[in-house]
């Protein structure tokens, strides 16, 4: 019974990883001082697993940005006006497609990124064109094989991990409507037979070849191009053992595509679906020699790893299949999860027990050994902690519990219709045509990052951190009144992340000192850990939002964040069903949101961009997941008056096919992601009316790139063509936290130039 793993955090323990690009990017170190950052975080990662006595070890899972931008370099798959660009290195012209270039005269978009699968991990989404050439144009994935070979004992450890090329192409988009990026499989097979071969001839035993596209519901071409893939594959690359890996869901629903290809294993996720694994024990037990993996490890959450119902799945398989063809391993990469519970030195220690890192995940592999070994021992001890957490008060809360149970419909629903709401409002508040506004925070820089840390380490006093954060609010409520915006914001300075903020402020959420994890590039976040029932306990923003409104005139807008989004945003208890702590978090949200109104905020924004992101991935489970994360939204939007305007704000997702769902939860104004994707946003407007007003974004605010007026213009005009002007606002795709204020500031000037472009040259459409 072989040990594996999928993959490994690469941002390094002290986020190493971020802070070296961010200098290189910066110009404060040269491209080789990041190159040996990165190997000396690769390095460690290696060392820890093999520590752990795993049998495979990955490699290549390690990226300066993310793994499918990898690939398109790897691939070739890069658009000329990249390649034209002069570049001493490919890691700059890598990082040009991440990021975007304007420098020198060059004035270049970044790539277009969107969430992976259901996580909220972030990819640089490829681009095809019709007949896309390919061919091996990186060298990262052989390099990285010779580093892992310097450190690892042996060759034979060594596994590397690409996307597989039906999942590439998957995730990808045709730059032409003239073609299907399927058709380009016979062009792309190839290269891939050629890399496997090169990996092969370099002593590599074991390649992962990731397909979680076979977790959805694949349509009649993906299968076909599927089994052509790996019917090929199988054919040029023996000798060497391909190990074909789903996660994030079921993908039994499509194990016929293998009756007639050959791969050496195939590795699936029971965790996140654990019924599929009766059906693929019967399909095995045909197959005589390809091997099981056992996805049995949540590599995206921290609880430990119940060893009583791993030890019953992998008897079971082992029963049927045998041990010899079994192996085990995390559900899927433990990219998604932090490095080590050992940095945490604050956490209470009866929850602490519970939790398991990366670092802790791979040698509970190590223990399901031991026990199917006889080791029962470390059974029992595992399974005492299960027993010890049910009658812990830390835990559970029985008057939460019941009042997230007892919903009526009142308590979601709107006293009355919108076209009722939207004229109150508008005789109200008498916005412009095209009213401006953020979507909440403003630049984090060096000094608040400076003054939280010293407040955190209780070198400075709590009335010297108010005082010094009322005056940054004071400053960027001036800013905004000089560029000119409609509704204004208070900046968000007290708050270090959207959901871990509010996880200070609730009963029953904690923060953690060091869990990061990589949402994209260098930008890292500290998800919450949601360990026992919810409640608030007094006013979480009320006070900052107050002193923001009283030094203007203009609007304030309350900044809030969802319950969908702090659920998804968080590592979340397992052991009820998700939509009662979705229920729990939404009343904590209503009572401040109804907190704000009596505090004279009348526009209050209720963000929840992960609310694709909890999306399953199949379609028939689409219907409940909505039932219950509409009802959320509206349990914390619903109380408040016909006049007060509830914003939400959604990004980096494709919401096209979901827009009657968006439309259910009945947002007096929704905010959305759309101009690194170019308005393709819009298209959804052709086949779905929607009925409220809309911002769609028209600043992408995670690229170092300023938009001109003119192309803002042009993008507040394409949405112009498909929405009622009057229910249009104007306003950049996301918060601003993570950018610079030179460049903020004058893309914020450009954006209300171009608003007010609009209503001159554009009334006549109202």
């Amino acid at each position: 019974m072989l040990k594996h793993n999928l993959g490994y955090p690469r941002i390094g323990i002290q986020r190493e990883l971020k802070k070296a690009c961010e200098a290189y990017w910066s110009n404060k170190i040269d491209s080789n001082v990041l190159f040996e950052i990165g190997k000396k975080i690769k390095k460690e990662n290696w060392k820890n697993q093999e520590k752990a006595e795993l049998d495979l070890i990955p490699c290549n899972d390690f990226s300066f940005y993310d793994h499918v931008l990898d690939m398109s370099l790897l691939l070739g798959v890069i658009s000329e006006s990249y390649l034209s660009i002069p570049m001493d290195h490919n890691i700059d012209l890598y990082f040009s497609m991440a990021r975007g270039f304007q420098k020198n005269g060059w004035d270049i978009k970044a790539m277009e990124m969107t969430k992976w699968f259901n996580t909220n991990y972030h990819y640089i989404v490829p681009e095809f064109h019709k007949n896309q050439k390919f061919s091996i144009f990186s060298n990262k994935i052989f390099d990285e094989l010779e580093e892992s070979k310097k450190i690892l004992k042996s060759v034979k450890k060594i596994k590397p991990v690409l996307i597989g090329p039906i999942s590439y192409l998957f995730l990808g988009k045709e730059k032409e409507k003239s073609f299907h990026r399927m058709d380009l499989i016979e062009n792309l097979v190839p290269i891939y037979i050629k890399i496997i071969q090169k990996l092969k001839d370099k002593g590599v035993s074991w390649i992962q070849l990731d397909e979680p596209i076979l977790v959805l519901d694949m349509s009649e071409k993906e299968k076909k191009v599927f089994k052509y893939a790996y019917g090929e594959i199988s054919k040029f690359c023996s000798g060497i053992n391909i190990l074909l890996a789903s996660y994030f869901d079921d993908m039994s629903e499509n194990i016929s595509l293998f009756q007639d290809i050959s791969v050496q294993a195939l590795h699936i996720d029971l965790v996140e679906n654990s019924s599929q694994l009766e059906k693929l024990i019967s399909f095995f037990s045909k197959k005589s020699k390809m091997i099981l993996s056992l996805g049995l490890i949540n590599g995206r959450n921290i609880w430990k790893n119940n060893y009583a119902n791993s030890i019953q799945k992998i008897e079971k398989a082992i029963k049927f299949i045998g041990e010899d063809r079994i192996m085990i391993a995390p559900n899927c990469s433990l990219l998604h999860v932090p490095l080590d519970i050992e940095t945490e030195k604050n956490i209470h220690l009866d929850i602490k027990n519970r939790m398991s890192f990366a670092k802790q995940k791979i040698y509970e592999l190590n223990d399901l050994e031991k026990i199917i070994k006889g080791n029962k021992k470390v059974l029992i001890k595992n399974s005492s902690l299960f027993l010890s957490e049910k009658s812990s008060y830390i835990f559970y809360d029985k008057k939460i519990k019941e009042r997230a149970t007892k919903i009526t419909e009142k308590d979601i629903q709107r006293d009355n219709h919108f076209h009722i709401r939207q004229k109150k409002q508008r005789e109200k508040f008498h916005f412009p045509l095209f009213p401006t506004t953020t979507i909440g925070s403003f630049p984090q820089t060096r000094e608040i990052r400076s003054l939280r840390n010293k407040f955190r380490k209780k070198e400075l006093s709590q009335e010297k951190y108010d005082e010094k954060i009322k005056n940054f609010i004071i400053d960027v409520v001036k800013k905004q009144e000089e560029i000119d915006l409609d509704i204004l914001v208070h900046g968000e300075f007290e708050r270090t992340d959207m959901v871990e903020y509010f996880s200070d402020k609730l009963k029953g959420i904690l923060s953690t000192e060091n869990g990061w994890v990589q949402s994209y590039g260098s930008r890292c976040v500290k998800p919450p850990i949601i360990y026992g029932d919810i409640s608030r306990i007094g006013d979480m923003t009320v006070e900052w939002i107050c002193f923001a409104q009283s030094h203007t005139k203009k609007l304030m807008k309350g900044m809030l964040t969802g319950p969908v989004t702090i659920l998804q945003w968080s590592f979340v208890r397992d052991d009820q069903p998700i939509f009662h702590t979705a229920y729990q978090i939404a009343w904590a949200i209503r009572e401040e949101v109804l907190s704000l109104e009596r505090s004279g905020i009348h526009i209050i924004q209720i963000d929840e961009p992960a609310l694709r992101e909890g999306l399953p991935l199949k379609k028939k489970y689409w219907k409940f997941y909505f039932n219950w994360a509409i009802k959320a939204f509206r349990i914390s939007s619903s109380g408040v008056k016909d006049e007060t305007q509830i914003h939400t704000h959604m990004c980096y997702s494709e919401f096209n096919d979901i827009f009657e769902h968006i439309a259910d939860m009945d947002a007096d104004v929704i905010t959305m992601e759309s101009s690194r994707s170019k308005m393709e946003l819009l298209d959804a407007f052709s086949v779905f009316s929607y009925p409220n007003e809309i911002g769609p974004g028209v600043y992408d605010i995670h690229s170092p790139r300023i938009p001109t007026v003119e192309e803002i213009f042009e993008l507040i005009k394409k949405a112009s063509k498909k929405i009622s002007v009057e229910n249009i606002w104007v306003n950049p795709d996301c918060g601003l936290k993570t950018r610079k204020w030179k460049e903020v500031l004058i893309s914020l000037h450009n954006m209300t130039k171009a608003a007010k472009m609009a209503r001159n040259k554009l009334i006549n459409l109202s």
